[in-house]
């Protein structure tokens, strides 16, 4: 993102602004949920986390110095739980319409990987209009608004 462009902050209450922080903690505390011998063989290096089901396993005997396993005591507050580190929530855009839908004090915009360049522009350019907060306008999306600015401040 550029320097010249800020990034806003959602106005929350205390205590929702309590429960991010928090959130940022808990995260901090999480272990790394791995697959049983994700360490050991390359084929399921990068697989994420399986449940365990055989008697032996480690794992799901929690045993002393081995990985911890995944258990509902992990999650974050369910005020926060979705919500963008900022305080927005985040809404996936796939064109200009959908964001007559949304409130920006709200809703911060996430435009769909999928999108090319031409209609991202024409996002990124009716929700700072409207006043979004866009998560992910792309360097060339940014590149081509400077230089509109630029020829539009030079007499054009």
């Amino acid at each position: 993102m550029s320097s010249s462009v800020s990034r806003p902050r959602r106005e929350l209450p205390p205590a929702l602004r309590r429960l991010l922080r928090l959130r940022l903690l808990l995260k901090r505390k999480k272990p790394d949920f791995v697959r049983i011998d994700q360490w050991r063989y390359k084929r399921i290096e990068d697989s994420g986390w399986r449940n365990q089901r055989t008697l032996d396993n480690k794992i799901r005997r929690k045993m002393k110095g081995w990985p911890k396993p995944v258990e509902a005591g992990y999650r974050k507050p369910a005020a926060v739980r979705g919500l963008h580190p900022s305080g927005y929530v985040e809404v996936v855009v796939h064109n200009p319409e959908e964001l007559g839908r949304l409130d920006p004090k709200i809703h911060a915009v996430r435009i769909g990987g999928t999108v090319g360049v031409r209609k991202r522009l024409e996002i990124v350019k009716k929700a700072r209009e409207l006043g979004f907060y866009v998560l992910n306008p792309g360097k060339r999306v940014e590149e081509l608004l400077k230089k509109e600015l630029n020829t539009a401040s030079s007499g054009r």
